[in-house]
């Protein structure tokens, strides 16, 4: 008998991770499959039971692989591999994964009769603003990154137009934080412990994030909706100023250590000379220029679909914070 199944491209990755587990724990699949360069780790008794199943597949190639008994109408292929890293590749290396995987998925979709796709793409196709974006504004990419999200996109879209039995959800994810992440949440926090987490011009820029848990249940929740096409933004509603974020953070994690605040440009001229000694001494710093001027940057996202369809937002920044320390104190010791 064929069976509703879950196809997870980039399964390994933070966000297949974490969905993964969620789909298994809520029963939302019969069987699942996990496609990427990276081994899954941490679903060991799932791939011993052979109810996960996982593969090494680089989606910049093509998908030869065919799966027997899967219910076409009701599986779903989760396309979440990617290159985002920004800086850190080459402008052209982020077209050779992310459009040649979108394309690849495609042609493997249409060759196993899967109806459905749910796209994991980006806020970096809106490009920087400093006005509120919600799904209705428009896109203006200027990274390599978020060319190539927004591209991915339209490749996806003309799979869907193709035939009117198909569904795709492409969400466009803010910051996503929370349990094992390290990421740039998580590395404000370790700062914070330390007293050298630095406040880019005060602070009061909005910088929209999104818990990981709340990410994957907005998924559930738009996949269970009848619109063959659905974009929708994740971000928490409402957010907060970082500086808001800051005092959250060391309130919940008893965190007394001052944070400095200096302008956005006295931190690129540090972050500049710290690149060039790491490099005479042939290391790599973490501070890169980019990340600062993006630290500093808006990233004021409203996510206008989910408020609109009523989705229940459970995890504002301090809810977010508590969360993670009740599934994870081990992050925080």
């Amino acid at each position: 008998m064929d069976k509703k199944t879950a196809i997870i491209f980039g399964g390994s990755g933070y966000i297949g991770r974490n969905l993964l587990n969620f789909l298994i724990t809520n029963d939302v699949f019969e069987s699942y499959y996990v496609f990427d360069i990276k081994a899954l780790i941490g679903f060991e008794d799932e791939l011993q039971s052979k109810k996960v199943i996982y593969s090494k597949i680089d989606v910049r190639e093509k998908i030869d692989i065919k799966l027997s008994n899967i219910d076409g109408k009701s599986s779903w292929i989760f396309n979440f591999a990617a290159i985002h890293r920004e800086p850190g590749h080459d402008f052209k290396e982020y077209f050779d994964t992310n459009i040649a995987g979108a394309e690849n998925v495609n042609e493997f979709s249409e060759n196993e009769g899967i109806n459905n796709i749910f796209f994991t793409s980006s806020i970096a196709p809106y490009g920087k603003s400093l006005n509120q974006k919600t799904e209705a504004s428009p896109l203006y990419p200027e990274t390599g990154y978020g060319i190539s999200k927004g591209l991915a996109e339209k490749i996806h879209e003309k799979w869907l137009a193709k035939d009117s039995n198909r569904r795709l959800i492409v969400v466009r994810p803010s910051v996503i934080f929370g349990p094992k992440d390290p990421g740039n949440v998580y590395r404000m926090i370790k700062s914070l412990k330390k007293g050298t987490f630095i406040l880019p011009n005060g602070g009061k820029v909005i910088k929209a994030y999104g818990y990981v848990y709340g990410l994957v249940e907005s998924m559930l929740f738009t996949m269970n909706k009848s619109d063959r096409f659905i974009v929708y933004n994740y971000a928490e509603n409402p957010v907060v100023p970082l500086n808001e974020m800051v005092e959250i953070a060391k309130s919940n994690l008893n965190i007394s250590k001052p944070t400095l605040k200096l302008p956005v440009s006295v931190l690129v001229f540090l972050a500049s000379i710290l690149q060039i000694g790491f490099k005479l001494i042939g290391k790599t710093a973490d501070i890169h220029p980019v990340r600062v001027r993006k630290a500093g940057f808006p990233t004021n996202i409203k996510p206008q679909y989910l408020i609109d369809n009523d989705f229940e937002f459970k995890y504002d920044f301090e809810n977010a914070i508590k969360h993670w320390k009740s599934v994870s104190p081990e992050d925080f010791s």
